[in-house]
């Protein structure tokens, strides 16, 4: 199980409140999700690089017919 980091941050009252409102959850969780949220949006952006550059092999029949 991987251990959690405690740490301490200064956010300013009113986003803590729209952001905890947003995702219906405690601060602890509403941070958790920011969190990923940011650590994500360099994969999209990654992924985004990629559009139209990625050729397949395959084609939407023999993906299909994979399943």
């Amino acid at each position: 199980m991987e251990t959690a980091r405690k740490i301490t941050v200064e956010v300013p009252p009113g986003l803590l409140e729209k952001a905890q409102r947003a995702s219906g959850s405690g601060i602890t969780q509403t941070v958790r999700t920011g969190l990923q949220l940011v650590a994500a949006s360099h994969a999209y952006a990654r992924l985004r690089q990629l559009r139209g550059k990625v050729r397949f092999t395959r084609t939407l029949a023999e993906l299909k017919a994979d399943r």
